[in-house]
């Protein structure tokens, strides 16, 4: 994989931008709360309703950046510590993939799923240890907050 490289963070800040757009904010959280399918049919493919459009614009943005991280255009450890939406959008739809590639391309969602694979392994090999390194070298544990809510359970034995 290449390494960082200020081009990549200004692609990443451009692909952060993408995902502000107002119409992209309302098809998130579409997808993100409201999109829970069990099955290909839930999913209203080409219908036109919002839904669908909905669906279709997160699915795709999230396919692009996908092949943009597979292609090593975005170093993978940098777009991996940085965000977790698309892993949690794969998790989210894959449950239809399978029947959507029979109706669409046996590669739909390919690269979505491909990264999340990755993405999930990094993780687990990541953050492996990660809550006692946070908590050993935490500077907030002598903090003014941390002392406050240390003297707040101490009052409520």
């Amino acid at each position: 994989m290449s390494r960082s490289s200020v081009e990549q963070a200004e692609l990443m800040l451009r692909l952060f931008e993408m995902r502000r757009e107002p119409e992209m904010r309302r098809a998130r959280h579409y997808v993100m709360h409201e999109f829970k399918p069990t099955a290909w049919d839930e999913v209203h493919y080409l219908s036109g309703e919002d839904g669908d459009r909905w669906f279709r614009m997160v699915t795709s943005y999230w396919e692009m950046v996908a092949a943009m991280v597979n292609r090593g255009f975005l170093d993978e450890d940098l777009f991996f510590d940085t965000q977790g939406e698309g892993l949690f959008v794969w998790l989210r739809v894959k449950e239809v993939v399978p029947e959507g590639r029979k109706h669409l391309r046996p590669t739909w969602l390919w690269n979505l799923e491909q990264m999340a694979i990755r993405q999930q392994a990094w993780r687990e090999k990541t953050y492996v240890g990660v809550d006692k390194a946070i908590a050993d070298g935490s500077k907030l544990k002598n903090s003014k907050a941390a002392k406050v809510k240390k003297s707040k359970k101490g009052a409520k034995r």
